[in-house]
């Protein structure tokens, strides 16, 4: 079956770009079917921003959300009021027409997990300006103790928001991706704390596609791209779980899921801010996926899609 999919991938993609939302009878069904069939219609429109406006708006460039390889991400608020993502490209060999392609293709992705475009400059710096974050980051939601603590249910729905979002973006997404990155820090939450995506580029340096094998099936994630993004999956949800970091080269948390006796130690490594408001099972299964996804290292066992299905399929079995 998975051969297949991959063999009919360009029809499923022209089906994708055609399809539209449905509504579905009941509130579970509906958040369950919106995490695979996401696309929120037409192409969006992206605009120009001055470099004058964001820079003011991010008073100067100094209020970063975080950094990486990739560049630097800035919280933005305009003077309208409006609270923005600002992402820096530092791609200092990718030449102007090439940026402003991949502009034109980001704002082509539309998902209910990834952050959506609305914008970028090309004045003294490159920058893409990305949807509303109010909320904050995902990292800010676990490590700030002036936050409200997320409860589990929001947890689980997260983990199974970013694998639903890595799908499409493995599977779907046309070009296919460059770079993905998921960690807690560049996961954003939108004000009814759905997870979105930050950190996605669609071509490299040269102007050229980047083909990330795409995880149709389990051959196909034996490479180092697709097993380094099932770690990443395993170390967030580990994240959810704990309410730790595993951030700044701290690896405490990934020896302590692949320790062999890491399940007599589970109580103590549960995050406070939970107490006792979760199901234990949902929480073992949980541990379960992401001990399996970190444990795999760079060749997984189970591509992204089976992992996705496999989460959605319990939190339907939940709400059923």
């Amino acid at each position: 079956m998975d051969r297949l999919i991959r063999k009919i991938r360009p029809y499923l993609l022209a089906w994708h770009h055609r399809s539209r939302s449905k509504s579905l009878m009941g509130h579970c069904s509906t958040f369950l079917h919106s995490l695979h069939w996401s696309f929120s219609g037409p192409e969006s429109s992206v605009r120009r921003f001055s470099y004058k406006d964001i820079k003011r708006a991010t008073d100067g460039f100094h209020r970063i959300i975080y950094s990486n390889s990739h560049g630097a991400a800035y919280r933005a608020r305009f003077q309208n009021g409006e609270v923005a993502l600002v992402k820096e490209v530092k791609d200092l060999n990718q030449g102007k027409d090439n940026f402003l392609k991949e502009v034109q293709l980001l704002g082509r992705l539309h998902h209910r997990h990834l952050l959506a475009l609305k914008g970028f400059s090309t004045g003294h710096k490159r920058l893409l300006v990305y949807d509303n974050i109010e909320m904050g980051s995902l990292k800010e939601h676990l490590n700030d103790p002036l936050k409200t603590p997320l409860n589990w249910r929001t947890r689980l729905q997260i983990a199974i928001g970013v694998a639903a979002a890595l799908e499409y973006l493995l599977l779907f997404s046309n070009p296919p991706i460059y770079h993905v990155s998921v960690s807690a820090s560049n996961i954003m939450l939108d004000e009814n704390y759905i997870a979105k995506i930050s950190d996605v580029g669609l071509i490299n340096s040269v102007g050229a596609n980047v083909t990330v094998p795409h995880s149709s099936n389990s051959e196909d994630c034996m490479d180092h791209p697709c097993g380094n993004l099932t770690f990443q999956l395993g170390v967030l949800i580990l994240e959810l779980i704990t309410g730790q970091s595993s951030e700044n080269g701290s690896t405490d948390l990934i020896q302590w899921i692949q320790e062999s006796r890491y399940r007599s130690s589970i109580q103590k490594m549960i995050d406070p801010d939970l107490g006792n408001n979760y199901d234990s099972r949902e929480l073992k299964n949980l541990l379960a996926v992401a001990r399996l996804c970190i444990k795999s290292g760079d060749k997984p066992k189970f591509s992204i899609p089976q992992i996705f299905r496999y989460l959605q399929k319990k939190a339907e079995n939940t709400c059923n």
